[in-house]
């Protein structure tokens, strides 16, 4: 069964970062896409970055240049390093895998709050 458990989430200033993580379990991590959303209540959940299983990275356009997606396969993790946070970063963030047979999973999310 695949689990997806992220951290690193919390309360941070305007212009802060963050380092969010997600640990996989019961898949073979090395092969599957990982991802980072985020929903704020009352809007539509919003991609923010992929990473595929060759390392080819995507981002959303708000967060391009502030954001970075990587992994390390050896640890079955997923990163996102978050610079010059903004309060309209502020929303769940979610980390999901896609696996070679095209299965999608999701993680609990962890709340990322930017304010002063």
């Amino acid at each position: 069964q695949v689990q997806l458990v992220e951290s690193g989430g919390g309360l941070v200033q305007p212009g802060g970062s963050l380092r969010l993580s997600c640990v996989a379990s019961g898949s073979i991590f090395y092969r599957t896409e990982m991802g980072w959303s985020r929903h704020v209540s009352g809007k539509q959940r919003e991609l923010v970055a992929t990473i595929t299983s060759s390392g080819t990275i995507t981002y959303a356009d708000s967060v391009k240049g502030r954001f970075t997606i990587s992994r390390n396969n050896a640890k079955n993790t997923v990163y996102l390093q978050m610079n010059s946070l903004k309060p309209e970063d502020t929303a769940v963030y979610y980390c999901n895998q896609i696996n070679h047979y095209g299965a999608q999973y999701w993680g609990q999310g962890t709340q990322v709050t930017v304010s002063s």
